[in-house]
């Protein structure tokens, strides 16, 4: 395991955390974002679930790699579907954000 990879690892863990908590506190920002997006605001805790378990998962692969890798290719699709929507939805200024949180996935993934 290289330390290029517990680094971009560690730094997805917490981007995706940091994300998780902010679904789960119900941003207002988040929630507007969503709606602009065409998405419910239903699915912001499921959402959040999705970016907590990637996260979790990532941990659980510093002991076990194969959990790990599945997790990284979970956030991977994730951040890919997440990408689209916005795409969709034409918000061009904010393809950026899920664009982060998906190289992040990929470098895991890559570097793992």
């Amino acid at each position: 395991m290289s330390t290029a990879y517990v680094v971009v690892a560690v730094v997805t863990v917490v981007a995706n955390l940091v994300a998780a908590g902010v679904d789960y506190a119900r941003s207002k920002w988040v929630l507007a974002n969503m709606a602009a997006y065409g998405l419910p605001s239903s699915w912001i805790v499921p959402l959040g679930v999705v970016k907590t378990a990637g996260a979790l998962g990532l941990v659980a692969g510093f002991v076990v790699p194969w959990v790990g890798v599945a997790a990284a290719v979970g956030l991977v699709v994730y951040f890919v579907g997440a990408v689209a929507v916005v795409v969709r939805a034409r918000r061009w200024g904010d393809v950026v954000y899920p664009s982060v949180f998906l190289g992040l996935a990929v470098a895991v993934l890559v570097l793992g």
